[in-house]
Parts: C-alpha cells; sequence; structure tokens
C-alpha cells in the first residue's frame, strides 16, 4: 500500500509542480521575486485580449459626464430646475454622441463635417431652448456667448504673444540696421 501512496504523491506533485510553472510561478506571477519577469509577469487573463506592444487610446470621456457637467455650470447661471436640467443633460448627451459620431465619419470631408456640426448645434439649440421659458432664453444665449469666449482666447493671447514678438524682431533688426 505504501508504494501506491508514494507515486500517487510523487505524481500529483509534479502535477502541481508543472502547472504552477506553467501558469506563472507562485502567486500567479504577482510580488516578492517569485515567478516570471521578478513579480512582473502577466498572463493572457491579465491582459484582457490585448496584444502586447500595441498602445492603449487613452479614455473618452461618456458624453453623460460632459453634458453632466456643461448642465452643472449652466443651472445657476441659467435658473435651471431639476426637470429641465435633466432634460437638457439628455439632449447635450446625445447632441455629443451625434458629434462624435459626425467627426469619426471618414467619408465626409472637413468642410462638410462642419457644416453638419453647425446645423447639429443649431439643432440643439433649439431643442434646449424649447424647455426654457424667455428669461431663461436670453441667460441661456449668454451663457453660450460666455462659453465661446472662454475658448477664443486661447488661440488670441497666443496670437498676440506671436505678434509681439515679431514686433519686437522688427524693432530689433530696424536698430541694428539703423546702427
Amino acid at each position: 500500500m505504501k508504494p501506491i501512496q508514494t507515486l500517487f504523491i510523487l505524481v500529483f506533485s509534479l502535477f502541481c509542480f508543472s502547472a504552477s510553472a506553467q501558469y506563472g510561478g507562485y502567486n500567479n506571477g504577482y510580488g516578492n521575486g517569485y515567478g516570471r519577469g521578478g513579480g512582473m509577469g502577466m498572463d493572457r487573463s491579465m491582459m484582457g485580449g490585448q496584444q502586447q506592444g500595441t498602445p492603449s487610446k487613452p479614455k473618452e470621456t461618456p458624453p453623460e459626464e460632459t453634458a453632466a457637467i456643461v448642465v452643472e455650470q449652466m443651472k445657476p447661471q441659467v435658473n435651471l430646475d431639476e426637470l429641465q436640467a435633466i432634460a437638457i443633460t439628455n439632449v447635450l448627451a446625445e447632441s455629443i454622441r451625434e458629434q462624435g459620431i459626425l467627426l469619426k465619419n471618414e467619408s465626409s470631408s472637413q468642410d462638410q463635417k462642419i457644416e453638419q456640426i453647425k446645423a447639429l448645434r443649431e439643432n440643439t439649440d433649439k431643442r434646449i431652448t424649447a424647455f426654457l421659458n424667455p428669461d431663461q432664453v436670453e441667460k441661456y444665449k449668454t451663457f453660450m456667448d460666455t462659453l465661446k469666449e472662454v475658448k477664443k482666447p486661447k488661440s488670441k493671447k497666443k496670437k498676440d504673444k506671436d505678434s509681439k514678438e515679431t514686433k519686437e524682431v522688427k524693432e530689433n533688426t530696424d536698430t541694428k540696421i539703423s546702427e
């Protein structure tokens, strides 16, 4: 009986050892310097189906999150109630989704995309203003104008800096030439 037990234990330990080596050593390849690559090993389940060497794209912010952020900024300035905020969030999220689809459409030219996005923006504005009373519509237009102005000064500042630098260079070259 003892020889059968020792044979069974030997086979079992061999099986465990080979399974352990096949699947990343001790602790599934993590920590303590055991396993593949000093604890840095990854098996296929950890890769999530992604091949090694391919860079992953940065995660896109979901349209619902973006819409919620815009509506949170809009709420106090336009005096939105909760029902209006929910409805406008849904409209904005849908608009952002459609805009993403338009931008990813490779069959459209750049000019076509710009026209389609302008039409989408106008449609979105009409849908949003349908939820607002006349006083809120004016506040909404003011809010949208300030939102547009916040985006524009970045490029204007850069242009101003560039124009100042070119003026300084011209002045410096002019003074050097006249000397």
